[in-house]
């Protein structure tokens, strides 16, 4: 009976490490990446995404609202901002410090649906079903960053000029939810001609997106989604990325070619879950400082 009681024991800990501490403990992943052209100036990009905001949760909102402090140059955003049917002010104000600075941002599945309990092991199995929840005001959402002058790329482009470089910006809708549009990244890639650098934006890191991205130009890509795994093991590392990007790329920096292009993939493991799910283990919830650099 003693390994029981052991075993028992193991289980409590990690439950009380999981869900009542290391989902609070936010973090400022730091990154340098040589993208930008020769002689050019650093840029400092800010990645947030999957915030999953609740109004009851002020930690995290405190959290969001300090990340101006970074100052960075340019913030995207990829999306999955809330976690509750009446988040959208709460996301706003919170993010309010960083509203004032260059930005670009594509929706997730959970900016359009509110939340619904899943079971969790269905995403060992695959990808999670279409959201199903109650219909969000994401006009409203959507409305607050645009009138801060922040860019929507959902299956749309843009462009934004930063330390004397002119950035161009490839999105897409929710892939996880097939609203994004694949025939229209060439036109966007088109539309962008003449800029220093392409970056692709998604929230949802599909490989039908990243080799569309890739191959239309971007030189980088930048998504969430995964929450890095949400709940990791020791050594193994993410178990599920719920979509099928494999799980060791679930967060972080990795290589991919396209069309014979060499394409750099940024993964934020984001700063919230669904409140059904109230759990973070071995998987700490950040944010990504990434500093581009000439090459």
């Amino acid at each position: 009976m003693q390994w029981l009681y052991a075993l028992l024991a193991i289980a409590v800990a990690c439950a009380v490490w999981g869900i009542g501490i290391e989902r609070f403990l936010f973090v400022v992943r730091r990154e340098n990446v040589k993208v930008l052209p020769a002689n050019s100036k650093p840029i400092t990009v800010l990645h947030i995404g999957d915030i999953h905001l609740a109004p009851w949760q002020k930690r995290k909102a405190k959290f969001v609202a300090s990340l101006g402090s970074l100052k960075p140059d340019l913030v995207i955003n990829t999306g999955d901002n809330l976690g509750h049917k009446d988040a959208i002010g709460p996301v706003l104000t919170a993010l309010a410090p960083l509203l004032q600075t260059p930005g670009v941002f594509v929706n997730g599945s959970n900016d359009y649906y509110a939340p619904v309990l899943r079971n969790p092991l269905g995403y060992l199995a695959k990808p999670s079903e279409r959201s199903e929840g109650p219909v969000l005001d994401t006009a409203r959402l959507v409305g607050g960053f645009r009138s801060a002058g922040w860019l929507n790329l959902n299956n749309r482009e843009g462009q934004i000029t930063i330390n004397g470089v002119k950035l161009g910006f490839i999105g897409v809708d929710d892939a996880h939810d097939e609203l994004d549009n694949l025939t229209s990244i060439p036109n966007q890639a088109n539309a962008l001609a003449g800029c220093d650098l392409i970056l692709g934006v998604s929230h949802a890191p599909y490989l039908r997106v990243l080799e569309a991205m890739g191959t239309a130009g971007a030189s980088m890509i930048f998504a969430g989604h995964t929450h890095g795994g949400q709940v990791c093991l020791p050594v193994v590392g993410a178990l599920t990325t719920n979509c099928d990007l494999p799980a060791k790329y679930a967060k972080g920096i990795s290589a991919w070619q396209f069309a014979g292009r060499n394409v750099i993939l940024n993964v934020v493991a984001g700063l919230g879950h669904s409140i059904y799910a109230p759990v973070r283990f071995f998987c700490q919830p950040e944010v990504r400082l990434i500093t581009l650099l000439a090459v």
